[in-house]
């Protein structure tokens, strides 16, 4: 996974009935995009290190504004 300053990180619910988790890149470890990445979540706005897997995508920024 790749993922750079203001992409969004989606991560699917695996449980009927649990919404999907959405926070936003704010921080990345690696210079090239890879992971762990500092992430604000939504909606609450908390931040945590992220190491993505299983259900987690990325969306870029420029797709999430255009």
């Amino acid at each position: 996974m790749e993922a750079h300053v203001g992409d969004r990180i989606v991560v699917r619910s695996t449980h009927q009935g649990e919404p999907d988790r959405v926070g936003e890149v704010i921080e990345c470890a690696e210079p090239g995009g890879g992971p762990p990445y500092r992430v604000r979540w939504e909606p609450d706005g908390h931040t945590a290190l992220f190491f993505p897997a299983g259900t987690a995508s990325v969306v870029r920024a420029e797709s999430a504004h255009g």
